[in-house]
C-alpha cells in the first residue's frame, strides 16, 4: 500500500535527506558528478535546507510503500502554477506505481489549489524522466540554466502541464 504524508518535523527532513543521499547518488552521478552531487545535496537536501525551504513555502511529502519510506516530493504553490521541486523513488521501489500515485497527488494539489498549470525542471541529460514527464502530458518550455554557486550550473529543461479547470 502506498501512503503519502506531509514532512513537517525534523525526523521527516533527516529521512527525506537520506533518502536523497541514496536516489541522487545513484541517478545524478552519472549526469553531473560526484563533486557536483555532494555540493547539492548539502545546499539543497541536508535537513537543514529542507527545513528552511519549508520555511519558504515549499512543501514536502514522504512517500511509504508497505510502510517503508522509498519516496519524497516536494511543491510550492506559486501565483498560477504548482511548482513540482523533487519527485524522487527509491530505484528498488520504481515499478510499483510510486511515481504514478504521486503524480496524480500532486495534480490534485494543483486543482486544490485553483492552478492552471504544473510546472518542473528537469535536468536535459535526464532522458527517462524528461520521457515520462512527455507521457504524462508535459511539454518542453525551453532550456534554463542555472547557477547553483561553487562553480557548478543545474542545465535544465522547464516543462509544464496545464490543468484542465
Amino acid at each position: 500500500m502506498i501512503t503519502i504524508v506531509p514532512a513537517t518535523n525534523p525526523t521527516d527532513f533527516e529521512c527525506i535527506a537520506q533518502l536523497a543521499d541514496i536516489i541522487w547518488r545513484e541517478h545524478y552521478i552519472p549526469i553531473v558528478g560526484k563533486p557536483q552531487i555532494d555540493y547539492m545535496l548539502d545546499k539543497f537536501q541536508s535537513a537543514k535546507a529542507i527545513a528552511q525551504q519549508v520555511d519558504a513555502g515549499f512543501e514536502y511529502f514522504l512517500i511509504s510503500f508497505d510502510e517503508t519510506s522509498v519516496s519524497y516530493i516536494s511543491i510550492k504553490k506559486e501565483e498560477s502554477a504548482l511548482f513540482l521541486s523533487k519527485i524522487y523513488v527509491l530505484s528498488s521501489y520504481r515499478g510499483h506505481k510510486i511515481a504514478k500515485t504521486a503524480m496524480a497527488f500532486i495534480e490534485e494539489k494543483a486543482k486544490a489549489y485553483h492552478l492552471k498549470a504544473i510546472r518542473l525542471t528537469v535536468n536535459i541529460h535526464n532522458t527517462i524522466a524528461i520521457k515520462a514527464y512527455e507521457a504524462l502530458g508535459f511539454k518542453n518550455k525551453g532550456p534554463l540554466v542555472t547557477d547553483i554557486g561553487n562553480g557548478y550550473i543545474m542545465d535544465d529543461y522547464q516543462m509544464e502541464k496545464k490543468m484542465s479547470v
